[in-house]
């Protein structure tokens, strides 16, 4: 080993915690029920070429700098004796949270919410947050001594003093009497033994609830509790989600139960994960709506902390024996979220590193109802990007964290956090440094340590140099660098602490095991892992009979070496478990460490296919949430995933444009060398419904046809042609069958607004045939489209464009038969399918999945508008890429991408149809869409322009009587929409007219000549814009069309804004655009021709030309020529941004 030292300042002696207590091992549960076989792996021996370096002192070693270590800190000499000694003493308190902190964590801040952790908040009382502040008692030991008034001891001590302040903070009287405590064990012990005689008694909170309150939720929790229920209730929303696919591999694996148990705790995407691997089951923990950034949790495995990064970042603390989240800190980093946190050894206390271009360094007392944090201070960006915190375990108001460059220390007393960043640099010790890792404290001196990515690891002491001022000579600020050790060649990523060793673990995934003094223990290189991201050990000790099964130590003892069971998570997103008693190695994950889109479900079983950019191809069974098969194609990234409709096929499309056509069992070649005709990503493909065909689109806007035909008796599949059908990326390929033949029928859909039908029939080699081009939309993007449900006599096309609109069109006419407001969650809808009929469910019931940008929703069919058809809940918030729909229609999938994550979720559609019951029938849903409802300002003035809409029908200046009717004709509508504000084009109007003008058609065989003001209303409601008239798309227009003036600002000349509004798009005649411009710049009667009747165009082009200046700006043309309001800029937190030291000055964001 090579060892740098410092030579100029000697460290000051350490000192050792003598009075600390140890934790004691918490008895676990026994499995109900029998646990399922994991495999097992014989580890092998490390080999000699693996056998790492030795450490080596070259001058002086750790143990001449700090105190004498006692002998079980020098060798694992006696380790049974230690392990039995550490579970002689009582474990210390942890903390209970404070009820008044859920009601925050219980807010509208997502759309997602578990339905058994709502479940337990509308069952418990407000007090029903507190927590067992204890750990559970070994074999009832500290009990009995302290009912017979034996001495009390430190751990017991803490432990009252815990109690008492949660007490004080929810208005309790005092922690429970040792009585008390005793009897609830005892009451613990007889419903255990009733419940089996294998498990084992466990103590119960420590704090009495208050007079006739029943036991919380979270106090009367137990380790695996919420993992024991066999079958969950069917949920109230629509969607629940059951399952999750694949795992965040940049955040930490924690284990949370051993031994019998295999429990672990992992993130994915916006949740954490509390999965039992041997009964294969999970536990989601749902409330962040942004992806979760960090997450740690407590000494004893109780309390969970999770943190996000999203604009309403937060910061959740969970119960992980209810899953219950019992203390929630909202907007803790608002300027960036959260990127790192820690919890104290305590677990009273939370530290946080905000992700902000200012970091906030923040210490959290997360057990009291204060909102703010007890203490704070900002880092300088020159220390570099902090992004790893740790407590002291032996004094929690002492803090590490680092960057790639910096390592700071920290203390806290009362409300300020001092901070200290010591300097090092490769001239310090010349020698190369590397980028910092992990650092945390010695177990037992001042010391701490630092990991490096050139194998090295960074002693730091406080130092006391004579010559400085007293003020250096107290934490943190006499914290140096006094050593550079180089314990290996390869980079270490991860630090540790288990049984007074540290532990290392690498980017070769060797884990290796030294104590106090840094010398060598023991090491795993056996493993062949790939780059280490975590290592967790279990909570409960070894206390091994027989230690024949145990490695033997490096030391010259060669005793055995006794640690405890750990689980490796790496960044191939592979998590084991190592069993050190035998080194067996068992695999709880393998899961995908690139992007997922690709995922496809077979068409009649319970079968999802999932794929990666890492190549990697697994398929499910969802039913039991296991996976069957996979195959990995090195080198290769999977984009996209079709089952044929028989299910005997599955095709693979890759980035490099090739196409793979496989065996849906084996995953086997069904032919012998994949198609490589693209050369660019393949977006979309999909199967005829006799799966002769296969249609693929690559993002170079090519549509290639594959079919399936005889050669020589086999079935053989060869491209049949290829076409550039569109000139913008294809969104759906649309596979059918004729309505008159049993033909395929092949269409596709384009972001240019193009639907492209082709003839299959008359298609040859290398000619794909088309029939016809339809632009369906005028100014919006079309995103997908899909078959309606033959609800009527009339076949559709259903589409959903950018604009929150959703469109039907006949098959056969593409005439736009209704449009209505579709679901307007934050973004428009990237994919729709219906679901698929089954034989128990009313073929006139039909229903709708869809997925916007991060949340997947279900819609009632057939749509009209109604808000209340529809309902939608977060899925990825990072972003939501795909979607599936199960054969049966109970699940459907979503694919994350760069979450790494395949979500399933269960389908309950009576509560879907409870929501529509809910929110009325009739107009009522209608009325509550128009400002001020049925009885506001707004529907009285739709009345007037209604009824004299009739007058002006009838004409304005007549003598006849005057007939009332609840109609008006259809010419009318384009005049009452404008009064209303919606100002339709000219093609809008013609899809206006046709709908309701062919809505009986085919019932009556006559078309419809009035509305009445109900269907009116319905009409209004669903054309106009989804969030009103926008001014940024007329800005948008000025940035395409004009140019910068010498204002810089953006301008049209006169001249050429006349021109293209009389040639381009629907393009006014010359005295049409003379009247509308006059009449809007006030020279003729409001209303114009329509109102008067004539209209006297003399002197039209003088006055244009003296009215509107040469130049126009979109200010100038909205508020002078249109005469539209500009709204006032709103001043928001977020929106302003302080710009000198003088208070309130700011600078105001205006957003349009």
């Amino acid at each position: 080993m090579e060892e740098d030292t410092n030579e100029t300042e000697s460290p000051s002696q350490g000192t050792k915690q003598s009075e600390e207590a140890t934790e004691a091992p918490r008895e676990e549960m026994e499995v109900v029920g029998a646990a399922m076989d994991s495999e097992e792996i014989a580890a092998k021996q490390p080999s000699e070429e693996e056998e790492p370096r030795v450490p080596e002192v070259e001058d002086q070693t750790l143990e001449e700098r700090a105190s004498p270590p006692t002998s079980s800190e020098k060798t694992q000499e006696s380790p049974t004796r230690e392990a039995a000694a550490a579970a002689d003493q009582g474990a210390g308190p942890a903390p209970t949270p404070e009820a008044g902190s859920v009601a925050g964590a219980q807010e509208g801040r997502g759309l997602m919410r578990t339905q058994s952790v709502a479940r337990r908040e509308e069952a418990r009382s407000p007090r029903e947050v507190v927590g067992s502040p204890g750990e559970p008692l070994a074999s009832g030991q500290a009990a009995s001594s302290a009912s017979s008034g034996g001495p009390v001891s430190p751990a017991t001590k803490a432990e009252a003093e815990v109690s008492h302040e949660v007490n004080v903070a929810l208005g309790g009287t005092g922690p429970s009497s040792e009585d008390e405590r005793a009897s609830r064990q005892t009451e613990v012990k007889t419903s255990q033994g009733e419940s089996g005689p294998s498990q084992a008694p466990t103590a119960a909170s420590s704090l009495t609830p208050a007079e006739g309150q029943e036991s919380s939720a979270v106090s009367s929790a137990l380790p695996g509790m919420t993992l024991e229920e066999t079958s969950r209730p069917l949920s109230a929303h629509p969607l629940s989600l059951s399952w999750v696919f694949g795992y965040n591999s940049d955040l930490p694996v924690f284990n949370l139960l051993d031994e019998d148990y295999r429990v672990i705790l992992y993130v994915s995407a916006h949740m954490a994960v509390i999965h039992d691997v041997l009964r294969n089951r999970q536990y989601l923990l749902q409330g962040h709506t942004s992806s979760i950034s960090c997450i740690c949790i407590s000494d004893d495995r109780r309390w969970i902390a999770t943190a996000d990064r999203g604009p309403q970042s937060m910061v959740t603390v969970w119960d992980g024996y209810s899953a219950i989240p019992v203390h929630t800190i909202f907007d803790s980093h608002p300027e960036g979220g959260v990127c790192a946190i820690a919890i104290s050894h305590d677990s009273k206390f939370l530290a946080t590193i905000g992700a902000g271009e200012v970091q906030k360094v923040c210490i959290w007392r997360w057990t009291s109802p204060e909102t703010k944090p007890v203490c704070s201070v900002e880092i300088q960006p020159q220390f570099g990007f902090q992004n790893y915190i740790a407590f002291n375990s032996r004094d929690h108001k002492e803090l590490v964290s680092n960057s790639k460059i910096q390592v700071i220390f920290y203390i806290w007393n009362a409300d300020i956090l001092h901070y200290h960043a010591p300097i090092l640099t490769d001239k310090s010790f010349n020698k190369v440094v590397g980028i910092f890792c992990q650092t945390i404290f010695h177990f037992s001196t001042t010391q701490a340590i630092t990991g490096t990515m050139e194998g090295k690891l960074v002693v730091w002491d406080a130092v006391c140099p004579p010559s400085k001022s007293s003020a250096v000579h107290v934490k943190p600020y006499n914290m140096k660098a006094i050593k550079l050790v180089h314990l290996q060649r390869d980079g270490i990523t991860v630090l540790a602490t288990t049984d007074k060793n540290f532990v290392t673990c690498d980017v070769k995934g060797h884990v290796k095991f030294y104590d106090g003094d840094l010398q060598l223990l023991h090491w795993y290189s056996q493993f062949k892992l790939g780059c280490i991201r975590s290592i967790s050990f279990s909570k409960k000790p070894m206390c091994p009979v027989d230690t024949t099964n145990f490695p033997t130590s490096s030391t010259l003892a060669g005793l055995p070496f006794i640690v405890r069971n750990f689980v490796i998570s790496t960044a191939d997103a592979l998590v084991i478990h190592v069993k050190t008693e035998g080194t067996k190695v068992s695999k709880c994950l393998e899961e995908p460490k690139y992007a997922v889109h690709a995922i496809s479900c077979h068409p009649s079983k319970p079968l999802m296919a999932k794929g990666s950019f890492c190549g990697l191809l697994k398929v499910w069974n969802y039913k039991i949430n296991k996976y069957l098969i996979s195959r990995i194609f090195k080198g290769e990234s999977i984009q996209s995933l079709c089952y044929d409709s028989s299910g005997s096929l599955l095709a693979a499309g890759f980035i490099d444009g090739s196409v793979y056509i496989l065996d849906s069992m084996s995953l086997e070649n069904d032919c012998p060398e994949p198609f490589r005709y693209s050369s660019t990503p393949i977006t979309v493909m999909s199967f005829s419904p006799d799966s002769q065909y296969l249609a693929t689109a690559d993002e170079n806007i090519s549509l290639n046809l594959y079919k399936q035909t005889m050669v020589e008796g086999k079935k053989v599949w060869d491209r049949l042609a290829a076409l550039h059908s569109h000139y913008k990326p294809i969104r759906t390929i649309l596979f059918g069958v004729h309505l008159d033949s049993d033909e395929p029928w092949l269409l596709t859909l384009g972001e240019d607004r193009l639907l492209v039908e082709y003839d299959l029939e008359k298609s040859v080699k290398n000619e794909l045939v088309v029939i016809r081009r339809d632009r369906i939309e005028q100014h919006a993007v079309p995103k997908c489209i899909a078959w309606y449900p033959p609800l009527t006599t009339e076949y559709f096309f259903l589409t959903a464009n950018d604009q929150y609109k959703m469109k039907m069109y006949n098959v056969t006419t593409r005439l736009c038969r209704k449009t209505v407001v579709g679901p307007a969650y934050g973004s428009p809808l990237e994919k729709i399918l219906v679901l698929p009929l089954t034989e128990e469910h009313d073929p006139q019931r039909r229903y709708l999945a869809y997925i916007t940008k991060d949340k997947v929703g279900l819609q009632i069919l057939p749509i009209d508008g109604n808000p209340h058809k529809s309902s939608a809940f977060i899925c990825h918030p990072s972003g939501v890429t795909n979607l599936e729909c199960s054969y049966d229609g109970c699940h459907l999938f979503t694919a994350g991408g760069n979450d790494l994550t395949v979500m399933k979720w269960d389908i309950n559609l009576v509560a879907l149809e409870a929501a529509v019951f809910l929110g009325g029938e009739d107009l009522i849903p209608f009325y509550n869409l128009l400002e001020g409802g049925r009885e506001g300002a707004f529907f009285k003035e739709l009345e007037d322009y209604f009824y004299y809409a009739q007058l002006r029908h009838q004409g304005i200046d007549t003598m006849e009587p005057r007939k009332v009717s609840t109609h008006i004709p259809l010419e009318q509508i384009p005049f009452v929409m404008r009064a209303m504000g919606f100002y339709p084009s000219e093609e809008q109007i013609e899809d206006m007219l046709n709908e309701v003008k062919f809505s009986e058609y085919l019932e009556t065989g006559m078309q419809v000549t009035d509305i009445d003001l109900g269907d009116f209303i319905k009409l209004y409601v669903n054309h106009r814009p989804a969030f009103g008239l926008s001014l940024k798309e007329i800005e948008n227009a000025f940035q395409v069309l004009g140019y910068e003036n010498e204002n810089s600002e953006v301008a049209i000349s006169r001249d050429e804004l006349l021109l293209l509004l009389q040639q381009r798009g629907e393009h006014f005649t010359e005295e049409e655009l003379a009247e509308c411009l006059t009449t809007l710049l006030g020279a003729n009667p409001e209303g114009g021709r329509s109102e008067v009747g004539t209209y006297d165009a003399t002197g039209a082009d003088a006055f244009i030309e003296e009215e509107i200046p040469e130049e126009i700006t979109a200010t100038h043309f909205i508020t002078d020529i249109l005469d539209l309001p500009i709204p006032e800029p709103r001043l928001t937190e977020t929106e302003t941004t302080k710009t000198t030291n003088e208070p309130g000055s700011s600078t105001l964001i205006i957003k349009s």
